[in-house]
């Protein structure tokens, strides 16, 4: 089954009187296998339409799955016409995507079709679960997408040296990706060398790579509208007995928290494997979750975190990137990405991890 069709059945049940409307962008993407900046979704028992403008209709009709494509010239007007054709008397709405005034508008035209917006967390739960375990075919599409940020890995080690800034490192990045058949960034690149490594989300700038330099390095391609995630840690001329101890630390925390994923483990305790080994020697220096679900988007369900009880299902890829930052000296995170089996997790990711000194 295609994902609307899963969806279909996971709420509807075949019930003429129920449907559902998808509004947001990475949903209906995620249902239809097409990107717009506009556009609704309406999934009914017997038929699903996509809903899209002038903008869109015509690259519609030829990559759209799943759905029949109908130009929306009245969204009021046309909305209102399909749920009376189909005698739908309840519509399941997003709960979380919806701004109000969107979402009183859609109240409106189900009223004034003779159905009930459904405004509670039903359809949203339902995608989640439905997200949260990959598919093989998605599986295949994540893998992709790594193997073109590997890539990129390789190719930057010779980009990098004594003199170059975080955002040329960054921009060769993203160059280089979108050249190997990335559609785009799966998020704007972090490059921050030196101080600037402790800043675990910092924004690449003018600073200048020097020897004696951390470099940490997070991005990843997104292909077909799956992403990659990978963060790696190199260093430029030479490291301290410091920094290498930093560096050794968070890749023995990091091959550990992988040690331990299986199938029916929580999250909160993975995530504890990491925490434990690097909060004794360096205390208060590892303030982000150990990783998170990747998929349709970069953030995604669960979440290896101290507060996340979700137990480990087989096919769901998350991320492991423990990290230690000093502020005002350095910073170190090394990242993977892992699909979780019934008896471990196979690895996506597979660029060197040892400490490589440029």
């Amino acid at each position: 089954m295609n994902p609307i069709e899963r969806l279909s059945e996971r709420l509807i049940h075949g019930d003429a009187k129920k449907a559902v409307l998808v509004h947001s962008r990475p949903n209906r993407y995620y249902l239809t296998s097409f990107p717009s900046s506009a556009g609704i979704l309406l999934v009914t028992a017997g038929k699903a339409y996509y809903l899209l403008d002038f903008r869109y209709a015509e690259a519609a009709r030829a990559k759209a799955k799943g759905a029949e494509v109908v130009d929306l010239m009245n969204m009021d007007e046309t909305l209102k016409g399909l749920l009376t054709k189909h005698g739908v008397q309840e519509v399941y709405m997003e709960y979380t995507a919806l701004p109000y005034g969107t979402a009183m508008r859609y109240k409106k035209i189900c009223e004034s079709a003779g159905a009930e917006a459904i405004f509670d967390t039903t359809l949203d739960d339902a995608l989640k679960a439905q997200r949260i375990i990959k598919s093989e075919e998605e599986i295949g599409k994540i893998a992709a997408a790594q193997a073109i940020t590997d890539k990129a890995f390789t190719h930057i080690l010779g980009f990098i040296h004594a003199g170059v800034t975080e955002r040329e490192i960054a921009l060769e990045l993203e160059f280089f990706m979108r050249k190997n058949g990335a559609d785009g960034n799966a998020f704007n690149p972090i490059v921050v060398t030196g101080k600037n490594g402790s800043q675990c989300h910092g924004v690449p700038g003018d600073t200048v790579v020097q020897d004696g330099d951390l470099i940490t390095m997070d991005f990843g391609a997104m292909l077909n509208g799956y992403n990659s995630d990978m963060t790696r840690t190199v260093a430029v001329g030479h490291v301290s007995d410091e920094q290498r101890d930093i560096y050794n630390t968070v890749l023995r925390a990091q091959v550990a928290a992988i040690d331990a994923i299986r199938a029916g483990v929580r999250c909160c305790d993975i995530d504890k494997v990491a925490r434990d080994i690097i909060e004794t020697p360096y205390p208060e220096t590892f303030g982000h979750s150990l990783g998170h679900g990747v998929g349709f988007e970069i953030h995604e369900w669960p979440g290896f975190s101290k507060v996340d009880q979700s137990l480990t299902e087989p096919g769901m890829v998350i991320t492991v990137e423990p990290g230690i930052y000093v502020a005002g000296k350095c910073g170190v995170r090394i990242e993977d990405m892992i699909v979780v089996t019934e008896d471990g997790c196979r690895n996506l990711t597979h660029s060197p991890k040892e400490l490589i000194i440029l």
